[in-house]
């Protein structure tokens, strides 16, 4: 009998702490899309530039590595606000890009509602029929460098034709990321909120910006 009470207390404790995880996770994640898309309306005011390739990856890079560095402490909050801020700021020069275009505030709506659209239809998803995604988590890491490094290959090498199949390639991992990532949260794989909220963000950003890129190519543009 003792043992039964021990092991229902363990689950229980197990099943508060996920829903905390969970609570903590898409709190922090809202407040973190609000500053981002802050930040991006601050850089399009201000008519910012592109930092260039290096930059973005040194700062990205960076920040993530201070994020992971902290994220067991206090600290790791202002630095997700720094790296998800960062992130918007970035994104600024990309939609105003896109918005001088003749069609191009409907493309940027048309990307906006896409991911949303993915992300809440996948998480919702995930925790309602509570299947483990967790086998993902090799073919996500794999197929992200690859895409990644193809895609740094179509920068410096001015392919387009490669461009946009990474953007393609992207959406359709970014949409498994969201799925192994809200898996993993809901069954206790990720007990960390600021890394949850991290990766969960990463998918959303690269996803929209994939978006972009193949609506704007569909639209001529």
């Amino acid at each position: 009998m003792e043992n039964r009470i021990a092991t229902m207390q363990r689950a229980e404790a197990s099943v508060l702490q996920t829903n905390k995880v969970i609570r903590n996770t898409y709190m922090l994640l809202s407040l973190t899309l609000a500053f981002s898309a802050l930040t991006a309306g601050l850089s399009m005011a201000m008519g910012a530039p592109r930092l260039g390739i290096i930059v973005t990856l040194l700062g990205y890079f960076g920040l993530l590595f201070a994020t992971s560095k902290f994220r067991n402490s206090s600290l790791g909050i202002v630095f997700v606000f720094a790296l998800t801020g960062f992130m918007g700021f970035t994104l600024g020069p990309i939609i105003s890009a896109y918005l001088s275009l003749p069609n191009g505030s409907s493309i940027v709506m048309q990307a906006m509602a896409g991911t949303a659209a993915i992300f809440l239809g996948l998480s919702a998803y995930a925790v309602t029929t509570k299947k483990d995604f967790s086998f993902m988590g090799g073919f996500l890491m794999v197929g992200i460098l690859v895409a990644f490094l193809a895609g740094l290959g179509a920068i410096f090498f001015e392919i387009p034709a490669l461009s946009l199949t990474v953007s393609a390639a992207f959406v359709l991992l970014m949409s498994g990321l969201i799925l192994f990532e809200t898996s993993n949260i809901i069954h206790g794989g990720e007990t960390n909120y600021i890394m949850a909220t991290v990766s969960l963000f990463v998918s959303i950003f690269n996803l929209f910006t994939s978006l972009l890129h193949l609506l704007g190519f569909a639209s001529n543009e």
